[in-house]
């Protein structure tokens, strides 16, 4: 026996297969452990991803004004469960539903008095084809995630379009250039776009539809396609009912090289015209709110001059017909128009019915010396904006319902302390735990 055992020694070969057959085991174990441990990654970033999938669709329900609901019935889940419908629609583990707890506001975690915020956590069971074999129990596999309405930028214009028609153009030999971003609610691949020999330095521009890159958009210019609709920042500024009689707007003097007109209402007072407002000479107009009845507002002689200090022209009708809600025209002279620095008409100086006929014609283009501060509200129309070399705009907003800018654009959002005017807060949905 112990010569049978010396010979062994010192062949070689039978020392090989001596060894070969001790590692064996342990090359299939790690071989097996290997293939688990591929195998459980995969399935975790399943879950992962469709937690994170899941909760974003939660958040989005939410910004569009709709329940979260539960997740508990993914298999019949419809769009009255938006987190369970989306877990139906895009989960990938094959075989398994896993179980599923939604929460809004999330119980735990960061963001337990966000409102807005929900946490899906997502949990299955699913056995390991080597280290199953060893376990007396089937593993739990876990995700969680939890996504909220965050902030996506400062913007100065915005197109409430939600249509897939293009919502922001600029257009010609326009040089725009806005230090703040513009958005539109376009549902279009093509929600806002430069085109001809446009150059648009604007940041960031966002959109709920697509955005074709372009050489027309400056360099450090971010793109945000496919972002949730925004918010009509005035949705809830309510059309005013004038104080006085409506009247004829006929001033003798409203005519060119004439005695300046100033128009000042008692306090409390809200004007009203019934006919267009057609500047041609030098008008003032003083603090407060005027609502021009089924009238326009024009102005179009170049050595014509618009004041408005702390006032907000309105555009509506006292009728049933919107069709003769009017609206503003102005193409030459000189505006120098800042908004209301409180009330219900904070900020807005040109405020049009949201009641107006849709693709109506809205014109803003005043001179060289012109000094705008506040909003143009306008969400029904298609607003222009055909901004001249030299125009004061360091603290204007335009909202319309598209928007074309043309002529050499320039808009900012450096407000004054106190002003009343102020920009808009974008929204996006993210994931953040």
């Amino acid at each position: 026996m112990i010569s049978s055992f010396k010979r062994l020694w010192r062949d070689r070969r039978g020392n090989a297969l001596a060894i070969a057959g001790a590692s064996l085991p342990l090359v299939l174990g790690s071989a097996g452990l290997a293939s688990d441990t591929i195998q459980w990654t995969l399935w975790k970033r399943q879950l992962q991803r469709a937690a994170d999938s899941a909760a974003m669709a939660g958040v989005y329900a939410i910004a569009s004004g709709k329940a979260v609901g539960t997740c508990t019935n993914i298999s019949g889940a419809t769009y009255a469960n938006p987190v369970a419908y989306d877990l139906k629609k895009n989960y990938n583990v094959v075989g398994i539903t896993p179980t599923c707890t939604a929460t809004n506001p999330p119980s735990v975690g960061g963001f337990t008095s966000d409102s807005r915020a929900v946490r899906v956590s997502l949990a299955i069971q699913k056995r390991l084809s080597f280290s199953g074999m060893f376990l007396s129990s089937v593993p739990t596999i876990t995700a969680t995630a939890t996504a909220t309405v965050v902030p996506s930028g400062i913007y100065c214009a915005r197109a409430m379009v939600n249509l897939p028609q293009t919502g922001i153009n600029a257009t010609g030999s326009t040089k725009t250039k806005l230090r703040c971003g513009m958005f539109t609610n376009s549902t279009s691949m093509t929600a806002a776009v430069a085109t001809g020999n446009a150059e648009v330095e604007a940041t960031p521009i966002g959109a709920v539809g697509g955005i074709p890159a372009s050489d027309h958009w400056g360099d450090n210019t971010v793109l945000q396609p496919f972002m949730p609709a925004q918010d009509d920042p005035f949705a809830s500024v309510p059309v005013p009912t004038p104080t006085t009689p409506c009247q004829n707007f006929n001033y003798a003097d409203n005519k060119p090289n004439s005695p300046p007109v100033t128009i000042t209402p008692a306090a409390g007072e809200i004007m009203c015209f019934n006919s267009d407002v057609t500047i041609q000479g030098n008008v003032t107009f003083g603090p407060g709110v005027y609502v021009l009845d089924s009238a326009s507002l024009k102005m179009s002689t170049n050595g014509a001059s618009l004041t408005c200090n702390e006032c907000t022209i309105v555009l509506t009708t006292s009728g049933t017909d919107m069709s003769k809600i009017g609206n503003a025209d102005i193409n030459g002279g000189k505006l120098t128009m800042t908004p209301p620095k409180t009330g219900p008409y904070k900020g807005i100086i040109i405020y049009q019915d949201r009641r107006a006929e849709l693709d109506n014609n809205f014109l803003i283009n005043g001179n060289g010396s012109s000094k705008i501060e506040g909003a143009f509200y306008a969400p029904r129309a298609d607003l222009t904006f055909n901004g001249t070399a030299g125009m004061d705009t360091k603290c204007m907003q335009i909202v319309g319902w598209k928007l074309i800018f043309t002529g050499n654009s320039e808009l900012d959002n450096v407000c004054p302390t106190g002003s009343g005017a102020s920009p808009f807060e974008g929204k996006s949905i993210r994931l953040v735990e």
